[in-house]
């Protein structure tokens, strides 16, 4: 759900202090749990970690980025992977292909010399 034009854009306070007066070059990474606020012209070339429940991930601000949130840059989840045993037995298969392929190619230069 969008917040109303009359009450503007979030952007956390705090953020827009941390980087008032400041070069894009001379600051690191600028903490913040601030998921919620977007992003703001001003903020562009800065380096925010983002907090993601767990760890804090760097992202770098670009100009697409201009009217986002910073949360969506930082998932909070990690993927693994779907499947159980048929997953991998298809990952051992192509494993298998692999090091037949590399024992192939090492054979026929092998025969060239």
């Amino acid at each position: 759900m969008s917040r109303s034009l009359k009450k503007g854009p979030y952007v956390d306070e705090n953020l827009l202090k941390k980087i008032e007066g400041k070069k894009p070059v001379e600051t690191g990474s600028i903490k913040t749990w601030s998921r919620r606020s977007q992003i703001s012209p001003e903020m562009v070339g800065f380096v925010f970690g983002v907090h993601n429940g767990k760890q804090h991930i760097d992202v770098l601000v670009t100009e697409d980025m201009v009217g986002h949130r910073l949360g969506e840059f930082s998932p909070t989840r990690k993927f693994t992977k779907h499947g159980g045993k048929m997953q991998k037995d298809i990952d051992i298969a192509a494993k298998e292909s692999e090091i037949a392929a590399s024992k192939a190619a090492k054979a026929s230069t092998d025969a060239k010399k």
